[in-house]
């Protein structure tokens, strides 16, 4: 096994697709070779020609290339639609399978994408969640999962680095559409960061969103967003994204009994608190006292491989069962998110979770069967 590769395809090779096409072809990944890439859209297989090596077979559908006999894996790198039905046709096939984020648009669809992984433990389902492999989220995460500090009493993220102009939007009929993208900001842009939230901090209870609809943009989906959530142990928090702002800010805040967690501009600061709060109300008895802090730059390894790391982990679980970066069936916790998001700006009240995932998909489908997306 130590000497083999994983012979890789990829389905689509637009923005996600090429590049790690590139990444594999350049000798990022030395355990897996491309061997084949598809693409319905004959001017990007043209285009592959120029950077990809005669090796590489191209298909014109991921069905010929899936049954060509030629891969052992496949990368999902199309529109968010489509990646469940084809995660289920490389499942099916016995081909190991890498999903690009989201998982999928509705978390209905991905719940059916997740049983078929179920029925088929010996085939590996991984999600590209390369913000895991980011070294100030490992560490925060560390740092919450410990227990060290107690349990977490708020958490707010301020994430609106995002910043897409007009023409961004104009550059393809299908983005910031319902029927293309299946939502805005959080479909496309926030993936990550709602997939870090929940692994960082566990998965919210309650959700109340405020979505704003083309506010900044000539589009029909959000792209600014307001959200308050509840926990089970009564912790709240708040998410804000947008792409509207030109000069945005991302600082993730975690409150904890004994330590408040912010992690902004590539560090991590940790204020400890000489006692937890509960256990200073006990014993203190002056009106505008507060326990003792002391302020700590966190060291961390430094490492942040991004896309190169979760592909050479996939590699490194086919080969010899090593741990993924994220098991594919992780996808749709931060979709649960996202989809409750929507929800509570469509009904206009807050949403619990679990939420009515067919109420979801049929409000889901009115926006689609409405939507203003060209050709």
């Amino acid at each position: 096994m130590e000497n083999k590769v994983v012979k890789l395809g990829i389905i689509g090779l637009g923005n996600m697709g090429s590049g790690h096409a590139k990444s594999i072809v350049g000798g990022a990944t030395p355990e897996i070779r491309l061997v084949a890439a598809a693409d319905i859209d004959p001017a990007k297989l043209e285009k592959a020609k120029e950077y990809l090596p005669e090796t590489v077979k191209l298909f014109s559908t991921a069905e010929e290339m899936l049954d060509s006999g030629l891969i052992d894996a496949a990368i999902v790198a199309i529109p968010h639609y489509d990646h469940p039905k084809y995660v289920i046709a490389c499942l099916e096939k016995g081909i190991h399978v890498m999903c690009e984020k989201p998982a999928g648009v509705y978390t209905k669809q991905v719940r059916e994408m997740n049983a078929v992984a179920a029925a088929h433990p010996e085939t590996v389902f991984a999600m590209m969640f390369n913000q895991r492999t980011n070294h100030i989220y490992r560490k925060m995460r560390e740092l919450v999962q410990s227990g060290k500090y107690g349990q977490i009493r708020r958490t707010n993220w301020l994430i609106t680095t995002w910043f897409r102009p007009q023409a961004y939007y104009d550059s393809g009929a299908w983005r910031a559409s319902w029927s293309g993208e299946g939502g805005g900001v959080l479909l496309n842009q926030c993936p990550h960061q709602l997939d870090l939230w929940q692994w960082i901090c566990g998965m919210p209870v309650k959700v109340s969103s405020q979505l704003h609809y083309g506010k900044w943009h000539d589009i029909e989906v959000e792209d600014d967003v307001t959200t308050y959530v509840e926990y089970a142990n009564g912790a709240t928090g708040v998410f804000v994204t947008s792409t509207g702002d030109i000069c945005g800010t991302n600082r993730f805040e975690i409150q904890l009994e004994k330590a408040k967690i912010v992690a902004e501009e590539d560090r991590i600061w940790v204020w400890e608190y000489e006692m937890s709060e509960p256990e200073f109300d006990k014993v203190n008895t002056k009106a505008w006292n507060s326990p003792k802090v002391t302020e700590i730059q966190v060291e961390t390894d430094g490492k942040n491989p991004q896309h190169v790391g979760v592909l050479n982990a996939f590699a490194a679980n086919i080969l010899r069962g090593e741990p993924l970066v994220a098991r594919g069936e992780e996808g749709i916790n931060g979709l649960t998110v996202s989809n409750a998001m929507h929800l509570s700006s469509w009904l206009g009240r807050p949403v619990e979770l679990p939420f009515d995932e067919d109420l979801y998909y049929d409000l889901l489908k009115e926006k689609i069967a409405s939507s203003r997306r060209k050709g």
